[in-house]
């Protein structure tokens, strides 16, 4: 841990560079967090299609009754995939 605070202390005390030296690491979180956001969210909906797939070809009267719920459980996870997005662009443009 020291280590790592003695690499970083030259540029937390400089004059100038301080705040420019650390922009990569507000382009990386940004880039990671959409990274694994999408890596979850695509994880997360192939399980669930693959699942309401599985759910109607063993009962397809029930069809009906599984669609709608898997619609709005996509939907869901689509939505932390947005967050995701909001927040990274808040990193970058605000930040």
């Amino acid at each position: 841990m020291a280590l790592i605070m003695g690499a970083f202390s030259a540029s937390a005390f400089a004059a100038d560079g301080g705040a420019s030296s650390a922009e990569w690491a507000i382009y990386l979180g940004a880039g990671l967090g959409i990274g694994i956001a999408a890596h979850g969210t695509g994880i997360g909906q192939g399980n669930a299609t693959a699942k309401a797939v599985e759910g109607i070809s063993r009962n397809p009267g029930a069809s009906g009754k599984i669609i709608t719920p898997m619609i709005i459980g996509l939907a869901m996870i689509e939505s932390l995939a947005i967050y995701a997005l909001v927040v990274s662009l808040i990193l970058l443009f605000v930040v």
